[in-house]
């Protein structure tokens, strides 16, 4: 049975979030928007699903760090259990708990066969296609929100049933009205909108991390 969309946040949850806004009041009118990326990210999570995650260039690397977060500790050692680490024996002692996250950024000899073979611009919607089920979520980094290969993928995220979000910036885009949830942070350079994509997902992946750990 799918898990609902949790109506009691955890209090470490509500620490993070609060802390971002306290930290950056810029982002002040975004809470609703964060609140529900996290929930739906939370959910998918809940019911065994994945998260897959895109983006070009500083957003491909931004793409990696959601990895690198949510697929180990982050603010905690997340220690496995008793039980798992009898299963894993040794390992399970050095084994850290994981939430599932795919960067489609980093599959090199798929991304350079594409490119070679086929439409560039269909790399990361393949990706979406080969990996994603219904009930996953993608999350589409692209500060112009109009970069091709993030909408073809956003757009086959859609067809599959998986839910969609995109981090871009304040310039109305081909991404403010396709994703499920849009968080376009106020900001219309480059750099400048990336150094406020990172507090927004960091949060997230630091409150997922208290939903789960």
């Amino acid at each position: 049975m799918k898990k609902n969309i949790p109506f009691e946040i955890k209090e470490g949850v509500k620490l993070h979030y609060d802390k971002l806004f306290d930290r950056y009041p810029v982002l002040d009118r975004f809470k609703e928007k964060i609140m529900h990326a996290f929930n739906t990210i939370s959910c998918s999570y809940h019911n065994g699903g994945k998260l897959l995650v895109c983006g070009n260039g500083g957003s491909a690397a931004d793409a990696d760090h959601i990895v690198g977060e949510l697929m180990k500790g982050f603010y905690k050692s997340r220690e496995l259990c008793n039980a798992d680490k009898k299963k894993f024996g040794m390992i399970g002692e050095k084994l850290q708990g994981a939430l599932p996250t795919i960067a489609l950024t980093q599959h090199t000899a798929l991304s350079t066969a594409f490119a070679n073979d086929e439409d560039p611009t269909i790399l990361f919607a393949q990706q979406v296609y080969g990996y994603g089920k219904p009930g996953d979520v993608l999350i589409g980094i692209s500060t112009s929100g109009n970069s091709a290969n993030v909408i073809n993928a956003i757009k086959t995220a859609k067809a599959v049933g998986m839910a969609t979000i995109g981090l871009t910036g304040e310039k109305q885009s081909q991404m403010s009205t396709l994703c499920d949830i849009c968080i376009d942070v106020p900001a219309l350079i480059t750099a400048e909108i990336q150094e406020l994509h990172l507090p927004v997902y960091h949060t997230l992946c630091a409150m997922l991390e208290e939903e789960f750990f």
